[in-house]
């Protein structure tokens, strides 16, 4: 280990997984926080289609329409916004990148491919300054 790291934490929780933007994530383990997203987001749309009347023009509803259709989805939206940007956050680190590069993600069109291409690039080797290795972090001293 190289000297002057604090101590490391190499068996986060879930907690940390989708609330913390601190450490690094591997590809396996990116991938698993982004299905429960979609997962979440697929179960949202359900609840929402199966609401509808049966006369609605599916092709006229928008965003909008979605979210207004239930108190609690801009709740949620916010919710699993966080977690996705906890996971890009910690994703980046792990291949040595700022996590402010995380902010391409509000950016349409980009984001799909900035997304995409964090689950295949390869995890940095050995210790970087956000963690001693994948799906770990640094504690404080």
């Amino acid at each position: 280990m190289v000297s002057g790291l604090p101590p490391a934490q190499l068996s986060p929780g879930i907690r940390w997984l989708l609330l913390s933007p601190i450490g690094r994530l591997s590809r396996k383990v990116y991938w698993y926080g982004l299905a429960f997203n979609w997962v979440i987001i697929a179960i949202a749309a359900n609840m929402w289609m199966k609401s509808l009347p049966g006369d609605v023009d599916l092709a006229s509803l928008t965003f909008g329409d979605f979210m207004g259709s239930n108190p609690l989805f801009p709740v949620l939206f916010v919710v699993l916004t966080w977690f996705e940007m906890a996971l890009l956050i910690k994703r980046l680190q792990d291949v040595g990148l700022p996590g402010f590069f995380a902010l391409v993600a509000f950016v349409p069109v980009i984001n799909f491919f900035a997304v995409l291409t964090l689950g295949f690039l390869p995890s940095a080797a050995g210790p970087n300054r956000y963690g001693p290795q994948p799906d770990s972090y640094y504690r404080r001293r």
